[in-house]
């Protein structure tokens, strides 16, 4: 065969239509005419050239994708875009297939062990079963995240939701109503921004002790020993304690009169003020002005300060419903109020240590049935450290309190004595914490941090109590309900001592913090005119 007689094949020859649909040959530069042409969109956006922590073919949580497609681009995708042109059908699209069917997950397990986890996951063939997976956290502890029921089907707590950090964004908000009626012939004096009490700092003060009143029981060391297995029943004891405010206290009467301070007190109302970054439920207090430029911070009878708080800083606090149940937001902080006098009272010996003064709260016929309190009034210097001569000083006096006494080689100390509770840990917003009756010996830690972070504004406000008081020691108890269905009986389950510095150094607690909100509230006060104004 010659070359004449063997088959060609001739390329033919392409016309660029300069006025037809398409790029044309004078408007696509010459080094691009070769690329072929893809279609693309505006809103197309470009993502990571390679992920490799999430490889082609790994399964993905059914819910975690259904929720990326019913959000589109949020948190979970930002980092996941359609690829580019896939806003349009293109001629250049394909689509690969994988023949599965060939594949099989091969369980190298053996039949006992396959058995017992068909057990674990079935609920062993329709039974009604039911258990709980637990997490460990950093903290040493564990928090529930789900709870197997009814034959083996999982429930899912919190609606499907992730749990973060106490502080996370994803907590389920809840309405408050504010804890007293603004009413409309109100006029704003001045406003905080909340947010930025976090950043005000001022330096501890030095502590003056004037005067102490009352008198104190011995602590019982007896106490110290009870565990689980040697619990105590709490008991009803029925003494009487006053806590009065800061303006009808006679004794500060006597100091506004005699012209001590400019500035008046109780460690109630210091205590909120300084731990007020860490507060959840609303409060307010009391601002009295003096015609002498005297400010008197003071607190509301019936107010907040009177009760104990549960869990506030929990990730799905107690309900706050109307309803008269004992796991109400309500009921709960009345039974606390209830442990925490009845504890500090129990735990005491009868031996009584006096103070310089008797109890200036006392009359005849009550001084009987006192409780032990011991008053102990300090002053604190609030003065600015570039502060001038004519601004004058600015002198804080606070009423504190203590417990009980402790003898030592030494002396004696001063302890202030609180009571922590669990009421159900089953029950909404018990903060996912550890059965007391089980755990508390052999995981106190667990225990003591779970309690951290959903009480941390009240631990926050007993250490700083302690610290006010120059208290050696904060003693906590472990009270837990007899029956979990039942709050009228309790149980002493273990104590435990602290040092009130080293306990606030320990929940990150800033004393220096806490002074510059109480510096700034207190120079707010002052440039207001002398009339008696809410502050909340």
């Amino acid at each position: 065969m010659t070359d004449s007689t063997k088959p060609h094949f001739f390329l033919p020859t392409i016309h660029d239509s300069v006025g037809g649909w398409g790029p044309a040959a004078n408007v696509v530069p010459e080094q691009f005419q070769d690329i072929p042409y893809a279609p693309y969109s505006k809103a197309d956006k470009l993502g990571r050239v390679a992920d490799w922590s999430n490889p082609e073919g790994q399964k993905q949580d059914n819910r975690e994708v259904q929720g990326r497609q019913r959000a589109g681009f949020n948190r979970f995708n930002r980092d996941q875009h359609q690829a580019y042109g896939a806003s349009f059908a293109s001629a250049f699209a394909f689509t690969h297939n994988e023949d599965e069917s060939s594949f099989s997950v091969v369980d190298n397990r053996s039949s006992g062990t396959k058995k017992q986890a068909m057990k674990a996951v079935g609920g062993g063939g329709g039974s009604n079963v039911r258990g709980n997976r637990v997490q460990t956290n950093k903290q040493g502890g564990y928090r529930t995240v789900g709870q197997r029921a009814n034959g083996g089907r999982y429930q899912q707590q919190q609606n499907n939701r992730r749990r973060y950090g106490h502080k996370d964004y994803d907590k389920p908000q809840r309405v408050r109503n504010a804890s007293i009626n603004i009413g409309a012939d109100w006029k704003v004096l001045d406003e905080i921004e909340f947010n930025r009490l976090n950043k005000l700092n001022f330096n501890i003060p030095q502590a003056t002790e004037i005067a102490t009143y009352g008198s104190v029981n011995v602590y019982n060391k007896a106490y110290d020993r009870v565990n689980t297995k040697n619990e105590k029943m709490l008991a009803h004891i029925d003494r009487v304690k006053y806590d009065t405010t800061t303006s009808e206290d006679p004794i500060i009467q006597q100091y506004i009169k005699e012209n001590k301070a400019t500035v008046f007190a109780t460690d109630d109302v210091l205590s909120l003020l300084m731990c007020a970054t860490r507060t959840v439920y609303p409060w307010d207090i009391v601002v009295k002005k003096t015609a002498d430029g005297k400010v008197i911070l003071d607190k509301r009878p019936g107010g907040v300060f009177d009760f104990v708080t549960v869990n506030e800083n929990s990730f799905d606090p107690p309900a706050e419903s109307d309803k008269d149940t004992m796991n109400s937001w309500s009921a709960l902080c009345n039974e606390a109020t209830y442990i925490n006098q009845n504890f500090s009272r129990q735990v005491l010996e009868k031996e009584v240590i006096k103070f310089e003064n008797r109890n200036p709260f006392a009359t005849a016929d009550t001084e009987a049935e006192l409780a032990s309190c011991g008053y102990r009034y300090r002053e604190f210097d609030l003065t600015s450290s570039n502060a001038s001569e004519e601004d004058g000083k600015i002198q804080l006096i606070v009423r504190t309190e203590v417990d009980a006494a402790v003898k030592t080689p030494n002396g004696t100390s001063y302890v202030t004595v609180r009571a922590l509770n669990e009421f159900d840990p089953n029950a909404q917003g018990a903060g996912a914490s550890l059965p007391w009756k089980k755990s508390l010996d052999s995981q106190r830690g667990a225990v003591v941090a779970n309690e951290m972070r959903n009480n941390a504004a009240k631990l926050a406000r007993w250490a700083v109590q302690a610290l006010l008081a120059d208290a050696e020691q904060l003693k906590l108890g472990y009270v837990a309900r007899y029956n979990p269905k039942e709050n009228s009986r309790h149980v002493i389950l273990g104590t435990h001592a602290y040092k009130p510095r080293d306990f606030a150094s320990q929940m990150n607690l800033s004393l220096t913090n806490g002074w510059g909100v109480v510096k700034a509230v207190v120079d707010m006060c002052l440039q207001l005119p002398e009339e008696g104004f809410a502050s909340t």
